[in-house]
């Protein structure tokens, strides 16, 4: 069984369902997604549809994105963000209002059981962010600096990379876990570029949401494929670039 790490799908359907031909998914891999499965391209609600279909066969561990909780306010409240509609949101909203209403429901119900993080076996954290207590995710005081803190990866790009964690200096934030899998912070909006380790830190946003890939990755290997750049899957449109 592999552990398969999938990073910001950003409503990038046809990116995904590329990627799990392209790394031959089946039913004994267990498919870990960091977040973000909205705001971007045209294909929202068909994004999470599939989604919803996939843990009926595959799998599934799905972690709460800031994309995610700013859609999820919109479909509770109807009050539009500016600031969610100016980073992909009305592309979100316009795949909504062009549905059929009860799936709204359906949904919700999804983004409401996302999970902060996701610690397995391994002592391997998925999250989509990042966390800032230095004992740990579960010493954490807002549950929302796991799905917006950037800090975390600017912690760990900086540090030196021949520090391992058992060096005293070592950033204790860092040593509670073999390694962390994020999200959030795209590596390029205009390239297709690989997924990038800090420390002990993985980050797997390729950028799907601008001119880059979607990639999902063996977490114990690191093997990783990828799909096309995202933007040529959707000719016409201009996601968030």
């Amino acid at each position: 069984m592999r552990t398969l790490v999938i990073g910001d799908v950003h409503s990038g359907l046809k990116a995904l369902e590329q990627l799990l031909i392209r790394a031959e998914v089946n039913q004994d891999d267990d498919l870990i997604f960091l977040g973000d499965y909205v705001d971007s391209w045209s294909t929202a609600v068909e994004t999470v549809d599939f989604l919803i279909a996939l843990k009926q066969q595959y799998k599934c561990t799905f972690i709460r994105g800031n994309h995610d909780e700013l859609c999820k306010e919109w479909l509770l409240t109807k009050k539009e963000n500016p600031q969610w509609l100016a980073h992909g949101g009305t592309a979100t909203r316009d795949s909504y209002l062009s549905a059929n209403r009860e799936n709204w429901e359906h949904h919700l119900d999804f983004y409401a059981n996302l999970e902060n993080y996701h610690l397995d076996k391994k002592n391997r954290l998925y999250l989509h962010a990042g966390y800032t207590n230095l004992k740990g995710v579960e010493h954490e005081y807002f549950d929302q600096l796991f799905y917006w803190d950037r800090t975390l990866w600017e912690l760990a790009k900086a540090i030196d990379p021949n520090l391992t964690i058992t060096d005293t200096s070592f950033p204790k934030r860092l040593t509670h876990y073999r390694e962390v899998f994020i999200g959030h912070t795209p590596l390029s909006k205009t390239s297709v570029v690989p997924p990038e380790k800090g420390a002990n830190v993985w980050n797997v946003d390729t950028g799907a949401a601008f001119k880059g890939a979607l990639t999902i990755m063996d977490v114990e290997t690191k093997e990783f494929w990828q799909s096309d750049p995202v933007h040529l899957l959707y000719p016409g449109e201009k996601g968030r670039n």
